[in-house]
């Protein structure tokens, strides 16, 4: 069973360990400098970030999620977890919130792109650069289902 509850200040090197294992288990694309670098920048904000996250039966952060009004900034699952359902469980939590999310993924992750697509996620625009004007294109979704 998945409960989502808000994150707590103890929790900021848990969801660091989520955040680097998945980003190591999908975003092959960046180069090492640029993955060096945006690590940096998201130890110096993530743990003290208003996170959604989700736990297993032991209370043990597995995901984490952070949203900015209506806008999904994030969505990261521990790799051990994924295909549980924990993904989705967050993605629910943030439609009840706000039934027009979006959001915006790397279009070099295409297991992103399909997972988001699958959930009820279109497509609204793309950018050609990250929000750091890094190479990585984004795709803008909005939820329309």
């Amino acid at each position: 069973m998945t409960t989502i509850r808000p994150s707590r200040p103890d929790e900021g090197a848990r969801v660091i360990e989520i955040w680097r294992a998945a980003v190591d288990a999908t975003h092959d694309f960046l180069t090492p400098e640029d993955r060096q670098a945006i690590d940096a920048m998201v130890c110096g904000f993530l743990p003290n970030a208003p996170l959604w996250i989700a736990a297993d039966d032991s209370d043990y952060p597995v995901a984490f999620m952070l949203l900015d009004e209506g806008h999904m900034e994030a969505l990261f699952v521990d790799p051990a977890h994924r295909g549980t359902g924990v993904g989705a469980a967050l993605v629910h939590h943030a439609l009840a919130l706000h039934p027009t999310l979006t959001t915006d993924v790397n279009e070099q992750n295409a297991q992103a792109v399909g997972f988001y697509e699958r959930m009820g996620f279109r497509r609204t625009g793309r950018s050609e650069v990250d929000g750091q004007g890094r190479p990585y294109p984004l795709i803008h979704l909005k939820y329309l289902d």
